[in-house]
């Protein structure tokens, strides 16, 4: 294991991502804000990248191993130079570095989990830059890195695949790491400029008179990297009917798999989609949820009319996708239907978007691995592959599958009671579960004082590390985590 190989490649895509604190900084310069702390920060990052690609030379190419090591060094920095323009800039209630921390892995991570009690309070600038961090990490540094680097050959594809969690095939796109990285990256911007454009539209042609050009910018980069901030702490309860089917929209769309998104829009492959298993599960999956969470939500007298169709299939698509957007303060809701949303947040949106959690496909694998494994205890010499799409999974595949799913569900229990042992007295269990599974899912709101119009600011120091962790974990999906903790890993 070649730790500075890996070191030299976390700081070429650092080198990248210094350039990302100009925007801000343009934006500031343009509304009478004070650049510094964007120009500050970025200089800090373009200097730390420098010196790691300095110390450590001209290295052999990146290999599988090392890249384990890759994607935890940049989710853990990318995070802590994001934090930086908050302290710097003495944001009222994010001048304390672990807050500010929280907000930027929040936002990097595209959970959406916040610590702030007055959104509304943010300068301009610090607004735009609290946006930006969700785009930015909905694709992915790492894939916005790949996609204007030289090759990293195997090391390459292997960080691509960390950034498009889940059984994914991403050879089949591209001939290289750096085409395929390209190409999905002029999907992100094709679905995120119609999203852009629409919800302006919306807002010139009157229909919903809040949605200005920084609204439909907020809206539409929170929907497409399926985040979750919003400019105001209504989230989208305050935006028009209309609006609000177009989030739906924008989440819906962008929870497909984006490599199935580039060859339905560039090559036409309509058919591969209509046998796309994870696809169909998915939008069955929808379906099914809505019209729980709907006939749960007539029956208890908190809905009523089309109306209550609306927020039924909102809640529904942001919860699964992992969003976090709300028309409805779900904290009030019963049991069916809060129970509804808890376990939509171990459903994930499918392998290869930007949602966090389980994924489809891994449910997908799961279950026809048990219906196998039942099928050979009636049936103990019959050969039943487990089939995906048409596609034989091999047992390699099924044991990731099932190593990650052991892994998800240990590391949610630990999470749920670090949180209940840290709990003020009186405190429910069930926050502490909500709050564990909505961040190790990316998902950003949970229930009680952290639902979708509250925040996580109440919380203890010791609760909002777990939930950073988690956050974390949740967004490299726990294995390389867990690579690097094994002393074998280290070995020569």
């Amino acid at each position: 294991m070649d730790v500075r190989t890996a070191l030299g490649v976390v700081g070429a895509l650092l080198v990248w991502f210094a350039l990302a604190f100009t925007v801000p900084a343009a934006v500031a310069l343009g509304t009478g804000r004070p650049p510094w702390p964007f120009l500050a920060t970025g200089a800090a990052t373009a200097v730390t990248a420098l010196l790691l690609k300095r110390l450590t030379g001209r290295r052999p190419p990146l290999g599988v191993r090392e890249g384990f090591l890759v994607v935890v060094a940049v989710w853990l920095l990318v995070p802590a130079f994001g934090a930086l323009p908050y302290v710097l800039g003495r944001v009222p209630q994010l001048d304390h570095p672990l807050d500010a921390y929280f907000e930027a892995m929040s936002g990097f991570t595209a959970t959406g989990a916040t610590v702030l009690t007055d959104v509304e309070a943010l300068g301009p600038d610090m607004l735009f830059w609290r946006q930006l961090t969700h785009w930015l990490g909905g694709m992915g540094i790492i894939v916005l890195a790949l996609a204007v680097l030289p090759r990293l050959r195997i090391g390459g594809r292997e960080l691509l695949r960390s950034e498009l969690p889940g059984p994914v095939a991403v050879e089949s796109l591209d001939a290289t790491v750096r085409g395929t990285a390209q190409r999905l990256w002029k999907v992100y911007l094709a679905v995120t400029a119609a999203g852009f454009l629409v919800l302006a539209a919306l807002g010139w042609a009157g229909l919903d008179r809040r949605m200005g050009l920084f609204d439909a910018f907020s809206y539409a980069t929170s929907a497409v990297s399926l985040g979750g901030f919003t400019p105001d702490a209504d989230s989208a309860r305050g935006l028009a009917p209309v609006t609000q089917w177009v989030l739906c929209g924008l989440m819906a769309v962008a929870g497909v798999n984006l490599l199935r998104l580039y060859r339905l829009a560039a090559l036409r492959q309509v058919r591969a989609a209509a046998r796309d298993d994870e696809l169909r599960l998915y939008l069955a999956l929808l379906a099914v949820a809505t019209a729980v969470l709907g006939a749960a939500l007539f029956a208890e007298g908190l809905v009523d009319g089309f109306g209550g169709v609306r927020h039924a299939v909102f809640q529904t698509v942001s919860v699964t996708t992992t969003t976090g957007f709300a028309t409805l303060d779900w904290s009030t809701w019963g049991t069916l239907a809060t129970f509804t949303l808890l376990l939509l947040m171990f459903a994930g949106a499918c392998a290869g978007s930007a949602s966090g959690s389980v994924k489809v496909v891994r449910h997908l694998v799961l279950f026809r691995f048990a219906r196998r494994e039942l099928d050979r205890a009636v049936h103990p010499d019959a050969v039943v592959p487990v089939r995906v799409s048409g596609r034989v999974v091999d047992g390699a595949a099924l044991r990731s599958v099932l190593a990650f799913a052991v892994l998800y569900l240990l590391v949610f229990a630990l999470g749920t009671l670090g949180l209940a042992l840290d709990a003020e007295p009186g405190a429910g269990a069930f926050t502490a579960l909500g709050a564990a599974a909505s961040c190790l899912g990316n998902v950003g709101p949970a229930f009680g004082e952290t639902g979708p119009f509250g925040s996580y600011a109440p919380l203890g120091g010791l609760s909002k590390v777990i939930l950073v962790a988690l956050m974390f974990l949740g967004r490299i999906e726990i294995v390389p985590l867990a690579v690097l903790l094994r002393r074998s890993y280290w070995r020569v």
